[in-house]
This record gives structure tokens, C-alpha cells and sequence, in this order.
């Protein structure tokens, strides 16, 4: 079954707490997960960030979203445990308890809307109550900052493939330098075109030392690149006795080409198209930024008892 999302996490987690025993957010988890029969992998899938697991978020907003309306507390760091209204709404048996359901309690309401209950505030410059919200607030704006990513990489890719080919080999130049190949910008600059024949388009320091030789491939293609070119470029590879290259182009490999630098000596990195304009976004290549937000957390230290 898909992974329940947080208002469908919420009964069961207050009839988790039901014993009036502390309880941490892990062992919760734990057990939910079991009570939802979810498998390995769908209780391990990360967050597009991969810094927390989808199921254990949904779970933490649920337990947020029940202490806000006053049915659990935290009676010490780390630990929630059931209230008298919560064992009240448990003894009422509710079919669900979702956010409707919690608008309820004023300080449930207090806490979505940023208004206290009679308050004479206008209302249009209040944040709308979600209805039905099937995503925690973390899995909202992640969820929208990779559709902004996937967006912003079309166009990337789009001006790419339009782009002059010299314009081109020195985009990925810049892009290698800022991975950290290549030494300075100025030795990179030099390196690439500087062969031009046998399937090679350029050479790049792999390291600031100059310890080895990367050797690149860039082509900006549309059609899919099959696996006869990479064999020409490995074989390329092999006539400068070079055991390292990088083949980068606009569109995508085969299968075939894949699965055929798995099996040669030669350490041959493929990056298609899509990876190109991820690698560029996130090393800040061809790209400016907008706008930055911090998404911070209550840092519990700061306020223990020392």
C-alpha cells in the first residue's frame, strides 16, 4: 500500500499514545508502520532531500499537528505523551481525525490561522486553512522546489542545445572546474580542444596536482548516443593510454551504452542531457539565484536546563 500521508497517521498515533506512557517519535514509527503493513523500502524512501525518511515525516507532522490542538504533549525532549482531551477524543471513537476535525480546539485554530478565536483581524491577510492537505508543510515546499529544479533544467537544456559549439565545450569547462577538476580555470581553459581528432574533444586535470588526465567527449546531439560512439571514445581513450574519460552530451545513452562502459577497463562517466542541467543548477552554472529560504528547527539545547 502507498505510504499514508500525515492526517491518516493521526488516530494512529493517538491511539498509539493511548497507554498515557511517554512515547519517542522512532518507536511510534515503529509500530504504525507495522500497523500500516509497509514494507522496507517504502518505510526507508527519502524526502527529495534525502534528509528524513517520507513515512517518519509524516508521522512527526502528525504528532505536531495533535499537540497543537491540545490532545498530546511533550512531557520531556523527545517525547510525546496523550493528554485528557486526547483520551477524551480517543474514548469518542472518531472514524478519522484530520486537520478539519482539529479546527475544532481554538488553539489548533489559533495555530493555522495566526488568529485567536474572535478575534476581528481581516481574514484576507490570513493564510488560507487547507481543506484536505495530503502533504506535510516539509513535503509541500520540497515538492515544489523539484518542480522548480525540473523546470529550470529544460531550460537549461533547451539553451543548450542551441547553443554555439565553443560556447558549449567551455560551459562544461567552467562546470568540471567548479566540480573541482581541471586545477585553475585558466589551465582548464587551455586543455579543452586542444586535441580535436580521434573521438577526443579535450583534456582536463582530474585534481589541482595534475596527478592524472581526464580525457572529454562533449556533443551537442539530439538523437540518442548509441553504443559505436562510445566505443569510439574508448577507444580514443586507449590510443592516448588514458584510463579515464567523460562523455557529456545534450541528449541521452542507450542501454546498450550503458551497460558497455560497466564492463570495460576504462573508467568511462556517461552524463546525458538531464544530469548535465542538474550538475549545472547545483554547482551554480548558467544559473542565478532568485531567492534563497532557510527552513530552520526549535534547537532543543538552547533551551535545556543547564
Amino acid at each position: 500500500m502507498p505510504i499514508p500521508d500525515y492526517q491518516s497517521c493521526m488516530l494512529p498515533l493517538l491511539r498509539y499514545a493511548a497507554d498515557s506512557q511517554e512515547h519517542q517519535l522512532k518507536d511510534a514509527a515503529q509500530r504504525l508502520a507495522q500497523d500500516f503493513k509497509l514494507t522496507s523500502e517504502e518505510v526507508s524512501e527519502f524526502l527529495p532531500s534525502g534528509q528524513q525518511p517520507v513515512f517518519i515525516n509524516r508521522i512527526g507532522w502528525a504528532r505536531t499537528y495533535l499537540k497543537k490542538a491540545g490532545l498530546l504533549i511533550s512531557p520531556r525532549r523527545g517525547y510525546f505523551q496523550i493528554t485528557d482531551r486526547g483520551r477524551a477524543v480517543v474514548q469518542e471513537s472518531p472514524r478519522e481525525i484530520n486537520v478539519k476535525y482539529l479546527e475544532r480546539f481554538p488553539e489548533f485554530l489559533e495555530f493555522r490561522t495566526g488568529r485567536k478565536e474572535g478575534s476581528v483581524e481581516d481574514s484576507s491577510s490570513q493564510p488560507d486553512i487547507e481543506q484536505t492537505p495530503s502533504q506535510t508543510p516539509h513535503e509541500a515546499l520540497e515538492t515544489a522546489y523539484e518542480r522548480l529544479r525540473l523546470e529550470l533544467a529544460g531550460e537549461i537544456l533547451q539553451t543548450l542545445k542551441a547553443s554555439d559549439p565553443v560556447l558549449f565545450e567551455n560551459i562544461v569547462v567552467e562546470l568540471l572546474v567548479k566540480m573541482g577538476y581541471g586545477g585553475s580555470r585558466k589551465d582548464a581553459g587551455k586543455a579543452i580542444g586542444r586535441s580535436g581528432d580521434e573521438g577526443i574533444d579535450g583534456i582536463i586535470k582530474e585534481d589541482h596536482l595534475g596527478l592524472d588526465s581526464i580525457y572529454i567527449q562533449a556533443k551537442r546531439w539530439e538523437a540518442t548516443i548509441g553504443r559505436p560512439e562510445i566505443q569510439k571514445f574508448a577507444g580514443a581513450l586507449q590510443g592516448q593510454r588514458a584510463r579515464k574519460g567523460i562523455f557529456i552530451t545534450t541528449s541521452d545513452f542507450s542501454k546498450e551504452a550503458s551497460e558497455y562502459v560497466s564492463r570495460i577497463d576504462s573508467k568511462i562517466v556517461l552524463i546525458d542531457g538531464k544530469t548535465l542541467a542538474r550538475l549545472m543548477i547545483d554547482f551554480g552554472v548558467g544559473v542565478t539565484t532568485v531567492a534563497a529560504y532557510e527552513v530552520k528547527k526549535l534547537d532543543s539545547d538552547y533551551f535545556a536546563e543547564g
